[in-house]
């Protein structure tokens, strides 16, 4: 049977209805309401099939009415054709051919949410906030992430030209970029004054809890040993939610890490630590900013209710939404938004964020003024179908200590954090 008559009988036995005596039963009642209205989408995808002035691909119609559908729902919700879920694949190890930006829309509008460091983007000065207006000349305005980020790949050593419309231009302004293979180093570590720990996780893959571990094996081996640790969450637009939790159990012997609900009851979910076989007292301070989304938050979240660690920085992203990626019979697949999560105290991070306990502005990052757009988003700024909740005591904005003559105010301001706590335990005062 041809493709198309396949289809559409699949779509005719859906309108069968189940009689009882001659009368519709409950049950067959409301699924009849159902199949009413899928008789309208039949319709309509007849109606294109047989007038359009053009002929019109079934399986391109089909795509074309999923990914309306899904992308109506929120702005994480998406649906990838084959070639997109295949990449989706290969971004999830951390390594693929494109520019190295995180982007969402905002108004009809692409915008950065953070450029990923050390790739084209980066080394070109796109900032969180700039709005793409135009790809290869072709305007953004109501493209769908997904087209945009199927414009932006491509194979390593190509060109392509974007436009960027910043608050400070006045018109917008072309950059031209050369795509190189992206491969996102998830964890990196280094020791600061030799007495400290710096850990910068970039984003959540699959081995970033290997990576991670493996950083801090060698902290606890150092001697002589390490008298804090600093953790960059900053600009980490999140990842894996597993490993998200494996990464903040290395910090936690006990105690929830994060909770996720859902209309199903698989999606109500527990995730708590276990103790580690090396115990690690070393003070904390955990960095971020508005590009620190997702699981990410999930990590400063708990190290910050169960006062673990010091959260310095800016309010986070606000991504407290979970999204599940189903495949389909024919290799695409449905990203779907199927669960909210919450922290140790069942806080709602949605549209949120984290508070830091200390808000510092990295550098030439000034809070907006008043009647001043800010040069960042975040998901109170493109969502509209989820609202925050008041699960648990949000934290209002801390003060401020921000430091702009200094090179990294936020690391600066770590520094002085850990050195002053070991400062107090020396002169027998509690930190």
């Amino acid at each position: 049977m041809h493709t198309k008559n396949k289809v559409l009988a699949a779509i005719a036995l859906m309108f069968c209805l189940v009689l009882v005596d001659g009368t519709r039963c409950p049950l067959a009642a409301r699924q009849y309401d159902k199949y009413e209205q899928l008789k309208i989408f039949s319709d309509a995808l007849a109606l294109i099939q047989k007038n359009y002035v053009e002929e019109v691909e079934l399986q391109e119609a089909l795509y074309n009415a999923i990914e309306g559908m899904i992308s109506k729902l929120d702005p994480h919700s998406s649906f990838m054709p084959p070639d997109m879920y295949r990449e989706m694949q290969v971004e999830t190890k951390g390594r693929f051919g494109g520019l190295g930006i995180e982007i969402s829309v905002k108004d009809g509008a692409l915008t950065v949410v953070a450029p990923i460091e050390d790739t084209p983007a980066d080394r070109a000065g796109i900032k969180t906030g700039d709005r793409i207006v135009k790809i290869e000349g072709e305007s953004t305005r109501d493209m769908s992430l997904m087209d945009a980020v199927r414009k932006m790949r491509g194979k390593p050593n190509t060109a392509i030209s974007i436009h960027i419309m910043r608050d400070e231009f006045s018109t917008p302004r072309e950059f031209t970029l050369i795509r190189d293979t992206i491969k996102i180093i998830s964890v990196r570590s280094r020791v600061i004054d030799e007495q400290f720990g710096y850990l910068r996780i970039a984003q959540f893959q699959e081995n970033t809890a290997l990576e991670c571990g493996k950083a801090l094996r060698a902290f606890d081996e150092r001697e002589p040993a390490l008298k804090g640790l600093i953790l960059d969450l900053r600009g980490d637009p999140g990842g894996l939610l597993g490993q998200a939790v494996k990464v903040t159990d290395e910090f936690l012997d006990e105690g929830l890490i994060v909770s996720t609900e859902g209309r199903l009851e698989n999606e109500k979910r527990l995730y708590s630590a276990q103790k580690n076989e090396t115990p690690r007292t070393w003070p904390m301070v955990t960095l971020v900013n508005a590009g620190s989304a997702s699981a990410s938050e999930i990590v400063a979240g708990a190290l910050q209710d169960h006062k673990r660690s010091l959260i310095v920085g800016t309010p986070t992203f606000g991504k407290g939404t979970v999204q599940t990626v189903v495949p389909l019979s024919d290799g695409s697949a449905v990203r779907i938004t199927t669960a909210k999560y919450y922290t140790p105290n069942h806080r709602s991070i949605q549209e949120k964020g984290i508070i830091p306990d200390i808000i510092v502005h990295d550098r030439g990052e000034a809070p907006a003024q008043k009647g001043n757009k800010p040069s960042f988003i975040r998901e109170k700024d493109i969502v509209k179908k989820f609202n925050g909740e008041d699960g648990g005591q949000q934290k209002d904005a801390a003060p401020e200590a921000t430091k702009p003559q200094a090179e990294d105010p936020p690391l600066e301001t770590a520094l002085n954090i850990l050195k002053s706590w070991h400062l107090l335990k020396q002169t027998g005062q509690t930190p």
